[in-house]
C-alpha cells in the first residue's frame, strides 16, 4: 500500500476559490438519470477517465453524502474520496481526503448534470492546491491538464452514444 497524506478537507465552496480550477462541459444524448449511472458505477470511470485505472467504493450501498471510494490512476497515483454532494441525476461532488501525492494539498470534483432536448449537459469542474515543483509547474502544465480533461469528456460522450455501456 502507498503512503498516503492528507488532504485539506474543504468543502464545495472552496471550488470557487481553488488555485488551480478546470471546467469542461460536454453534451451527452442521455439522459440525467443514465449519466448518473455512468457516474455511480466504479467500472465505467476507467473506460472514459483514462488516468484512472480502478475505482473502488468502501462504503455500503445506498450511496450519498459521506460515501467514500478509493481511486487508483497511473504512476500508481491513489486518492481516498468522500462525497460532499449525491443529488441522482443532478450533482455529484467528492474531494480527496488523503492522497499518495505528497504536493497535493486539496482537490475536489464536481459533477453538474442539466436535462437538454437531446438528453444532458455535463459539466465538470475540478480544483486542486498544489505544493512544490507542481505548484511552479501549473503555468506551463495548465492548459495540457485542460485537454486532457476536454479529452476525457469526449471519451464520455463516445462511451454513452449508445446509451448507458454493460458492465464489465
Amino acid at each position: 500500500m502507498a503512503t498516503m497524506y492528507p488532504c485539506e478537507r474543504v468543502e464545495l465552496d472552496w471550488l470557487d476559490r481553488a488555485p488551480a480550477r478546470f471546467s469542461n462541459t460536454v453534451s451527452l444524448a442521455i439522459t440525467p438519470a443514465q449519466a448518473w449511472e455512468v457516474l455511480e458505477r466504479a467500472d465505467t470511470w476507467p473506460r472514459w477517465a483514462s488516468v484512472i485505472t480502478d475505482v473502488e467504493y468502501t462504503s455500503p450501498q445506498p450511496f450519498g453524502v459521506g460515501t467514500t471510494r478509493v481511486v487508483t490512476m497511473r504512476g500508481g497515483i491513489i486518492g481516498d474520496e468522500e462525497f460532499l454532494a449525491w443529488d441522482p441525476g443532478a450533482h455529484m461532488a467528492f474531494r480527496f481526503n488523503s492522497s499518495s501525492v505528497k504536493q497535493l494539498g486539496a482537490f475536489l470534483e464536481d459533477y453538474r448534470i442539466v436535462a437538454t432536448p437531446s438528453g444532458c449537459d455535463l459539466t465538470w469542474s475540478l480544483g486542486q492546491s498544489l505544493s512544490g515543483a507542481s505548484k511552479v509547474m501549473l503555468p506551463v502544465s495548465r492548459p495540457i491538464t485542460d485537454l486532457m480533461f476536454r479529452r476525457f469528456l469526449r471519451n464520455l460522450r463516445r462511451l454513452t452514444a449508445d446509451g448507458v455501456p454493460p458492465a464489465l
